[in-house]
């Protein structure tokens, strides 16, 4: 049997509480932005990125109810996605885990990304996106994906240029085993509470154009172009004023990750 000292017990009590703290105070940010704009608080879905984290502290959110997160590094991904599907086979997990892959992608990682995530929030290339079409198993449901933006225009960000996105939504819609699900943003940080929304109105209007282009060619996939995942930890509430369906929140969930780590791409 395994022991557990009085001072573990604490430990992992403590984390549990904290955890639950903040968790509690992030979906209160979001309710508290949603109603400030009229929007209903269901319209919005927290990401948790769990990126560099353990999976323990994964599997604490999804004992509080948190089932969607999100990676950036696919190898430390792999690793972590095995160890909690383990961790719910053991304990009978009521419900599986939904997993996001939201860093850049390399053509050498397309094959497990397809084979192992719900959701991809980064394609920035058509190339990738034939891949990941190609690759995607035939007993998995369609890969939900979203066209990543750069739309403050930094050249050490990934995403397509604005003026790129049109064409790009379009051609990855017409891939057989993506649905095509919206555009996702990382804009340069700024404490300016007016730039921030600019960005995100920025990548809104991409939307709506592409929305309205899907109208007139796919009637299905217009009805499934419903998302934008944009705003993060310091902007989620200037992201939610400017229509967000996702925001995708490490720090104020996880707490501020360690410099030295540096995780496997």
């Amino acid at each position: 049997m395994l022991n557990t000292s009085p001072a573990d017990t604490t430990q992992t009590a403590h984390a549990t509480d904290s955890a639950a703290t903040r968790l509690a105070a992030v979906k209160r940010r979001i309710r508290e932005a949603c109603e400030a704009v009229g929007r209903p608080v269901d319209s919005v879905s927290l990401l948790a990125v769990s990126k560099t984290w353990e999976a323990s502290r994964v599997r604490e959110l999804a004992a509080l109810g948190q089932l969607a997160f999100g990676e950036n590094y696919l190898q430390e991904a792999l690793a972590k996605i095995a160890d909690c599907a383990a961790a719910q086979s053991a304990t009978a997990g009521p419900v599986p885990l939904q997993w996001h892959f939201i860093g850049p992608i390399q053509s050498n990682k397309t094959r497990p990304i397809a084979e192992h995530f719900h959701w991809v929030h980064s394609i920035e290339r058509e190339k990738i996106a034939a891949r990941l079409s190609e690759q995607r198993p035939e007993p998995l449901p369609p890969l939900q994906v979203c066209v990543q933006v750069n739309v403050s225009g930094e050249a050490s960000k990934s995403g397509c240029a604005p003026g790129e996105a049109v064409a790009l939504a379009l051609a990855v819609a017409r891939l057989p085993r993506l649905h095509l699900r919206g555009l996702m943003a990382i804009p340069e940080p700024t404490d300016d509470m007016t730039l921030q929304r600019a960005r995100f109105a920025a990548l809104r209007g991409l939307f709506e154009e592409i929305a309205s282009a899907l109208d007139g060619q796919d009637r299905p996939a217009a009805d499934r172009f419903d998302t934008l995942s944009m705003g993060m930890s310091d902007d989620l509430e200037a992201a939610i004023a400017e229509g967000a369906t996702i925001v995708r929140v490490g720090t104020a969930l996880f707490g501020r990750r360690p410099v030295a780590i540096r995780p496997l791409p």
